[in-house]
C-alpha cells in the first residue's frame, strides 16, 4: 500500500514538473514573455519621451516668433539684415 502511494506521489510530482517546465505556458515561455515585455516597455518609454519632446516643440512654435527665429538660425543658418556674420576658421 505504501509503495503504491509513493509511486502515485512521484507520478503526480513528475506530472506537475512537466506542466511547469514543458507544458502550455511553461516557465521558459514566461521568462521569454517577461523579457519581451521589458524590451517593449523600454521602447515605449523612448517613444513617449520623443513624443513629449515633439509636443513641447509644437507648443513652442505655436506660441511665438522666437522659436521660429531660433529654428531658422540654427538649422538653416539665417541671419538678420542688420547683423554681421563672422566665420572663425581654425
Amino acid at each position: 500500500m505504501l509503495k503504491r502511494l509513493q509511486l502515485l506521489l512521484v507520478g503526480l510530482l513528475l506530472l506537475l514538473q512537466y506542466q511547469l517546465w514543458l507544458g502550455d505556458n511553461n516557465r521558459f515561455q514566461t521568462w521569454r514573455m517577461q523579457r519581451d515585455l521589458a524590451e517593449h516597455q523600454a521602447r515605449l518609454a523612448e517613444k513617449v519621451a520623443r513624443n513629449d519632446q515633439l509636443r513641447a516643440e509644437v507648443r513652442e512654435l505655436k506660441q511665438g516668433l522666437g522659436a521660429h527665429e531660433e529654428l531658422a538660425r540654427t538649422e538653416l543658418g539665417y541671419i538678420r539684415e542688420d547683423e554681421i556674420f563672422f566665420r572663425v576658421i581654425e
